[in-house]
């Protein structure tokens, strides 16, 4: 991840080989401000978004290598100018400008060649498992990799890292413990799908200055972050007799990252105003008592006592004016009065005359716990920036042990190149990081750091695993993996909350048959608002750059800025965030004119309709929208990675699903939504999944 220089080692046959420099391609030299690419999966530039490729095809320098001939500079695809053997082993195709002619690159075992690589016969592990077939010399064979031919699945499975022929093994080699196929038929669960390159374009951009995560600074901010949970709840409780209102504190979270300007992740601490009005309206809107919908009639009817009793004794401890005393007061009485004639009244009778109770108390109730409440929310505020303070004074510490210090910023590229979106990249190096144990037992994988055991489902593990492999530019050798697995899955802990389901909707995505049809049909291939643990594609925006760059990340959405592309965004449920991410998808459709189109699918909530659902559909951009009932769609499970999670990996929506297109023209008249098209996407949404979970040991 982070941005330095470095030179190749050539091996042993190896005439010269190139020095190297890491950084994004460019898909143009040119300082033109203007982009003309074809983002469609087959590029005409013969970009391709293998990260493996992409690493090598930009480290160049004045006497480095082209990744085509200078005599034919846009040649078709020179890189992968090669038989599939040879692709699926690992080898391509590059320029030598200082030798003047063409060498060949594994990039699995980093072996270059000048002449054509040859290889003996495959090993298919289905029929050989044991490799008795193989030559002796041959080595360890790469493992099958499902393609497109392969008709097992409805759709494309995910890639089955290849094993390098003849080269070292890398660290975490040995993670894949048991029979070698084991792994490979987790990979055939088609529940995300990294084949699929990415068609979104950026300007280049700097490495984001910020420190790699540490399991001792993570443990820290774990720490901080429950403190300020359980002082939320006990303050909510201690001042105005509630429990703090059921993700609240998240909600919270969301709302501030929006305009923080604070440098840790997770815990604003830069925000103006200080006063949350999110966290005020919840907790004001749970006083005296919090109200949820009763299913019978004697439900109604002990809410609305309830809600009488509570008014009352809380205008009687609370400094208000006579005005607001005798105007409560007088509605309390009148509704016992009322429940004391009425024995046996409808269920509509008690909702209604609870409605009018509440609207008539509330403003007078908002007035007596108004300095109260905001004074909840003024004392979380300064504990966050207070834990803030804390966390970065011990990554200082910690990385002072190493010898590493923050330095300043990278600057931004001055001349405008572009290029296909990559991983989050951060200035700042990483040292070794500690040990943590794992241990596969049940196909539950757990990491321990001081006596500290996580837990995530095996298939996850592979998956980050994966995704690592794909991304991760600092650690070929998997040394830190395991730590910054550790770190990811505390971070998200940390964001989740500690109470029992808390912080589930916050992580829910659309199911894969979802995903497979957006891309199919309206050429998707990037996720807006995801996570390493949830994502379909192997690119994404995500919360934590620092800790989600390493498996893929380009970071949170309101600081990516593509010019082209196809994207699915699915925000979580925060009204401040939603609204963000339609003001931002808007400038960004008015600044380019390249193909760019954004599905976005957000709850259709219409009694009252939020501001982004507003938005939205008074947006210029807007080309279709249409919805999807209530229990007649799915969700994915927001914990799917969890092995309590198992046996609930969907559940149906009870809420309609709003889903909106907003395209720019060239977006429009290239992934265009036409009747067909929904129609194909409201069959895809429907509770069903056509390839079926193994069921649980």
């Amino acid at each position: 991840m982070m941005a330095s220089t470095f030179r190749m080692e050539a091996p042993a046959n190896t005439p010269a080989t190139p020095t190297t420099k890491t950084g994004p391609p460019s898909l143009s030299s040119s300082s033109s401000s203007h982009l003309h690419i074809d983002t469609s999966a087959s590029s005409p530039l013969g970009i391709n978004n293998n990260n493996s490729d992409h690493n090598h095809l930009s480290r160049q320098d004045s006497q480095g290598s082209l990744p085509c001939s200078p005599h034919s500079p846009m040649s078709p695809d020179p890189v992968h100018d090669l038989p599939p053997e040879l692709l699926q082993a690992g080898w391509r195709k590059f320029w030598s400008r200082r030798e003047g002619r063409p060498y060949f690159f594994n990039k699995i075992t980093n072996e270059s060649l000048w002449e054509t690589p040859t290889l003996g016969m495959a090993h298919d592990p289905l029929t050989d498992p044991l490799g008795i077939n193989m030559d002796s010399d041959m080595g360890s064979p790469p493992a099958p990799v499902p393609g497109a031919l392969d008709k097992r699945l409805s759709r494309p499975s995910i890639e089955v890292a290849p094993v390098p022929v003849g080269g070292k093994r890398r660290a975490s080699a040995e993670l894949c413990i048991g029979s070698p196929l084991k792994k490979a038929q987790l990979n055939y669960k088609p529940f995300w799908n990294f084949d699929i390159p990415t068609n979104s374009a950026i300007k280049e951009r700097a490495p984001l200055n910020l420190f790699p995560p540490h399991p001792e600074v993570e443990m820290l901010r774990n720490a901080l972050v429950v403190k300020l949970r359980r002082k939320h709840q006990e303050l909510c409780y201690q001042r105005e007799g509630i429990n703090a209102p059921m993700d609240s504190f998240n909600r919270w979270l969301l709302e501030r990252k929006v305009i923080d300007k604070g440098k840790d992740p997770l815990l604003p601490s830069d925000c103006t105003p200080e006063l949350s009005q999110q966290m005020l309206t919840e907790i004001m809107n749970d006083i005296p008592v919090k109200l949820v919908k009763p299913r019978l009639s004697a439900d109604a009817r002990k809410q609305l006592y309830k809600y009488a009793e509570a008014a009352k004794k809380m205008m009687d401890s609370r400094k208000a004016s006579p005005e607001s005393r005798k105007a409560v007061k007088l509605q309390v009485e009148e509704a016992f009065s009322w429940l004391r004639r009425t024995r046996s009244a409808s269920y509509n009778d008690y909702l209604e005359r609870l409605t009018h109770l509440k609207r008539q108390c509330q403003p007078r109730l908002y007035e007596a716990a108004e300095e109260s409440v905001k004074g909840i929310c003024t004392k979380i505020y300064k504990m966050s920036s207070e834990s803030v303070q804390k966390i970065a004074e011990k990554t200082l510490e910690v990385f002072k042990e190493h010898n590493i210090t923050e330095g300043q910023p990278f600057p931004e590229p001055t001349v405008t190149k572009y290029t296909y979106c990559y991983a989050v990249q951060l200035s700042i190096p990483s040292p070794r990081l500690p040990v943590v144990e794992r241990v596969i037992e049940n196909d539950v994988a757990q990491l321990r750091y001081k006596g500290d055991t996580l837990k995530m489902n095996i298939e996850h593990f592979w998956k980050l695993e994966q995704l690592y492999g794909l991304n991760c530019r600092d650690d070929p050798k998997f040394d830190n993996f395991l730590a910054r697995v550790w770190c990811l899955l505390k971070r998200y802990q940390s964001y989740f909350g500690i109470n029992a389901q808390e912080g589930k909707s916050n992580q829910g995505a659309l199911t894969p048959a979802m995903m497979e049809c957006f891309h199919r049909v309206f050429g998707v291939t990037f996720e807006c608002f995801a996570s390493p643990f949830n994502c379909y594609f192997r690119q994404y925006c995500s919360a934590f750059p620092d800790t989600d760059g390493y498996f893929g990340s380009r970071g949170p959405l309101l600081d990516f800025h593509p010019t082209s592309g196809s994207f699915e965004a699915n925000p979580p449920f925060s009204d401040e965030l939603m609204e963000a991410t339609v003001d931002h998808m808007e400038s960004l459709l008015a600044e380019t004119n390249e193909p760019l189109s954004f599905i976005v699918c957000i709850p259709d909530f219409r009694d009252p309709p939020t501001e982004a659902l507003i938005r939205l559909e008074s947006s210029k951009f807007k080309r279709k929208q249409f919805s999807c009932p209530a229990y007649e769609h799915e969700y994915r499970h927001g914990f799917q990675h969890l092995p309590q999670a198992k046996t609930e990996m969907t559940s149906k929506a009870a809420f309609g699903t709003l889903i909106v297109f907003l395209q720019n023209n060239a977006g429009f008249a290239k992934w265009g939504p036409t009747p067909e098209k929904i129609s194909e996407v409201i069959l895809a949404s429907r509770p069903k999944d056509p390839v079926k979970e193994a069921s649980p040991p």
